[in-house]
C-alpha cells in the first residue's frame, strides 16, 4: 500500500510533525498506523533484564489497547514487537530501507508475523533502498511521530534510541525511560 500525506489513511499524529513524509509504503494493514501507539526503543545488545523488560512492556501495553511501534532491530526492538504479538496485540515496525527485503535477516520471521497478525511494516523509502546508515535517523522521526510517546529501554549515549527520544520530545510527545 502507498499512503500519501493528506489522504484519509495517513496517520493523523504523523501529519502533525514538521517533516512528515509525503508518502508511506506499508506492508500489512495501513489502518493500524492511525491507532494509539507507544514506541519502544533501545539497544541492539541488551542485557537479559532489558530484553525481558521490553517484552513485558510490549505485552502489557498491547493488552491495554496500544499498538507497539518499534524499529525491527535486534535486541530491544524485537523484544517489544514479540511482547505485543505474545499478547495478541498489534505492532508496527518502522524500517530504514525499502520493503522488498527485511533487515536484519534474523528478523524475517518476526516481520512476517507482524504482517500476518494485522500489524504493519512501514517506511518512507522506496523499494530497492538498502539499509544505509543515514536512513535510520530519518526512520526514527517516523517512529516517534506515529506514537503518543516513546519508551527507551537500555540505550547508549550516542545511539539511535536517544535520537528517537529527542525527536519525540521535539514533536511534543511523551518520553519515558527505564532506570538502569
Amino acid at each position: 500500500h502507498v499512503v500519501a500525506w493528506g489522504s484519509p489513511d495517513y496517520p493523523p499524529l504523523l501529519a502533525l510533525i514538521q517533516d512528515a513524509p509525503l508518502v508511506l509504503y506499508v506492508e500489512g494493514d495501513p489502518a493500524t498506523l492511525s491507532l494509539p501507539q507507544l514506541a519502544i526503543v533501545g539497544t541492539r545488545n541488551p542485557t537479559s533484564l532489558g530484553r525481558d523488560t521490553a517484552r513485558q512492556f510490549g505485552m502489557h501495553l498491547a493488552r491495554a489497547g496500544l499498538a507497539i511501534t518499534s524499529g525491527l532491530a535486534l535486541g530491544i526492538d524485537a523484544a517489544a514487537h514479540r511482547g505485543a504479538l505474545d499478547a495478541h496485540g498489534l505492532t508496527i515496525a518502522v524500517v530504514g530501507r525499502g520493503l522488498d527485503a527485511i533487515y536484519p535477516r534474523d528478523n524475517d520471521e518476526l516481520a512476517r508475523s507482524i504482517v500476518e497478525r494485522h500489524g504493519a511494516l512501514v517506511t518512507d523509502l522506496p523499494v530497492g533502498t538498502p539499509p544505509l546508515k543515514q536512513n535510520f535517523p530519518r526512520r526514527n522521526r517516523i517512529l516517534s511521530g506515529l506514537a503518543v510517546g516513546t519508551l527507551v529501554v537500555e540505550a547508549a549515549l550516542q545511539s539511535g534510541s536517544l535520537i528517537t527520544a529527542r525527536l519525540a520530545g521535539e514533536q511534543g510527545r511523551e518520553v519515558f525511560a527505564m532506570p538502569g
